[in-house]
């Protein structure tokens, strides 16, 4: 089995209530165009990515996320780590007293993500390739 030596940080996202809004704070606070990155068959969620270039600098990415359900504020930025395949970490959460928000779902040519909820109540996301 392959084993990673660390976790990196591979995306995030901020969870808003209004993306119009949230969309021209974000680009008028760092003088960047935003990319949007919505499924036109879910009406029920919209994306905008943060510009992101492996050359430019080191770190991660991310998007804005208006989702029903999932409200702006408190704990409203998921974190997501990077892994091999993201099932074996949500396995491991639920067997040490995590839960299981979302398990692991394709996300197209981006590859995977699991959501698990920690035992603070933190939700975090996992993301792997296969």
């Amino acid at each position: 089995m392959e084993k990673i030596k660390y976790y990196a940080v591979g995306w995030f996202e901020i969870y808003v209530q209004e993306m119009a809004r949230a969309r021209k704070f974000y680009e008028e606070v760092f003088q960047e165009e935003l990319t949007d990155l919505s499924d036109p068959t879910d009406q029920n969620m919209k994306m905008a990515a943060f510009p992101f270039s492996m050359e430019d600098l080191p770190g991660a990415s991310g998007a804005l996320v208006q989702m029903e359900g999932y409200p702006s504020g408190g704990n409203s930025t998921i974190v997501y780590f990077t892994s091999l395949d993201c099932s074996v970490e949500e396995s491991r959460a639920k067997a040490t007293g995590g839960k299981v928000i979302q398990p692991k779902t394709s996300i197209g040519e981006h590859g995977f993500i699991s959501l698990i909820e920690d035992t603070e109540g933190n939700t975090v996301g996992g993301h792997s390739m296969k």
